[in-house]
């Protein structure tokens, strides 16, 4: 720890405790609410957006690790819910073996009741049917399927594909994408370093607890 902060020991200590007491997550829903409203929103959101992003882990003994079978490497994985602004509602980290139809119910299974206005989710192709039928019967929350933006340039009056590759814009599914641009800034989550999943997590919602303070006091600097 840096000299003018308390013992390393000490940090760790209330870190993990506020984890646990759940002070981290009542911050980060607390200041999104301040946000939204800020915004002009009502502080909950009726709509989210569902998706998961693979990261890179360090050798630690007893982390999340699982072989990314895309990536080609060992990874954890984040399966992340953000309102219809990119504001992170809730975040599950666990092995990068599981695809996102086993791994999204890990993280929505426990939201009920949590949001009383969200009644619709937009998530990608990877979401099955089975799991739309669960999401509806288990949270009540209708689910529409983000399909893949199709790449039409107009030649000679003439609709056809491009064959342009990379980033195209999905319909409100691009705003997930920036909130992962946003995380990936942080250098805590650039790679994950830690060996429990709560200890990921909570770092995760610590760096949207800055982000929210940043959005309600634009001319203040904050450190992460």
């Amino acid at each position: 720890m840096p000299h003018d902060l308390p013992n390393g020991k000490t940090v760790y200590h209330y870190f993990r405790r506020w984890q646990r007491d759940g002070t981290w997550e009542r911050a980060m829903t607390s200041l999104r609410r301040e946000v939204r409203a800020h915004m002009g929103r009502d502080p909950e959101p009726s709509a989210a957006i569902i998706d998961s992003q693979s990261i890179k882990t360090s050798p630690v003994r007893g982390s999340e690790r699982g072989f990314d079978a895309g990536k080609k490497n060992s990874r954890a994985q984040a399966d992340v819910l953000v309102d219809t602004q990119g504001l992170l509602l809730a975040v599950k980290v666990h092995t990068a073996r599981l695809m996102d139809r086993l791994g999204a119910p890990l993280l929505l299974q426990d939201l009920g009741g949590c949001f009383p206005r969200l009644c619709h989710l937009f998530a990608d192709s990877g979401y099955t049917d089975s799991l739309i039928e669960w999401i509806k019967t288990t949270l009540g929350w209708d689910t529409e399927i983000v399909p893949k933006a199709d790449p039409l340039i107009l030649i000679n009056g003439e609709l056809v594909r491009s064959p342009a590759k990379g980033f195209l814009v999905q319909l409100h599914r691009w705003k997930i994408e920036r909130t992962f641009g946003w995380f990936i800034r942080f250098r805590r989550l650039a790679r994950d370093y830690e060996s429990l999943p709560q200890c990921s997590e909570a770092f995760i919602q610590i760096a949207s607890i800055q982000l929210f303070l940043r959005r309600l006091t634009p001319f203040q600097s904050f450190s992460f």
